[in-house]
C-alpha cells in the first residue's frame, strides 16, 4: 500500500492519481432533495451490509472502496442518483443497467445503474453491488 504523503490517503499503486481530498462529502449533498439524499444514504447502506466501506470524495464523483475504489456515484439528481459499477467484462443479461460501455484504454465495461426508488436496489442490484466490492478486496 502507497500512502499519499499530502492527504495520507492510501492506494494499492504508488503515485495513484487521486484528488489529495479537496472535496467532502458535503460539497456533493448540499442542495440536494430529501429524496435524493435519502436514495444515497439507502445505497450507502445496502453497501454497508456487504462490507465495510469508505467514501472518497473527488473532483467530479463519489468513489466508493475498501482496499481499492470498486463504485462510483457519479451523478446526484433531482430525484434520483446515478452509480457505476466497472467490472472486466459487459454483464448485458440483466434488467438493471441501463448502460454498458466499455473504458478506453482499459479492459473494463462501465455498468451504468440510475436507482430512482429504494426499491430499485433489489436482489439484481445487490448481487452485482457485492460482485464489485469482492473483485477488489
Amino acid at each position: 500500500m502507497w500512502t499519499c504523503p499530502l492527504c495520507n490517503q492510501q492506494f494499492v499503486n504508488t503515485n495513484q492519481v487521486h484528488s489529495c481530498r479537496d472535496k467532502v462529502l458535503a460539497d456533493f449533498l448540499n442542495g440536494k432533495s430529501q429524496h435524493t439524499l435519502d436514495l444515497f444514504d439507502h445505497f450507502i447502506n445496502e453497501y454497508r451490509q456487504i462490507g465495510e466501506i469508505k467514501l472518497h470524495p473527488t473532483k467530479s464523483m463519489i468513489s466508493i472502496g475498501a482496499r481499492t475504489r470498486f463504485a462510483y456515484v457519479i451523478q446526484l439528481g433531482k430525484n434520483f442518483i446515478d452509480v457505476v459499477f466497472p467490472f472486466k467484462q459487459a454483464y448485458s443479461d440483466n434488467l438493471c443497467f441501463n448502460k454498458i460501455k466499455p473504458v478506453l484504454g482499459s479492459d473494463d465495461y462501465n455498468h451504468h445503474l440510475r436507482i430512482y426508488f429504494k426499491e430499485d436496489i433489489n436482489d439484481e442490484v445487490r448481487v452485482y453491488m457485492k460482485m464489485a466490492y469482492d473483485k477488489e478486496n
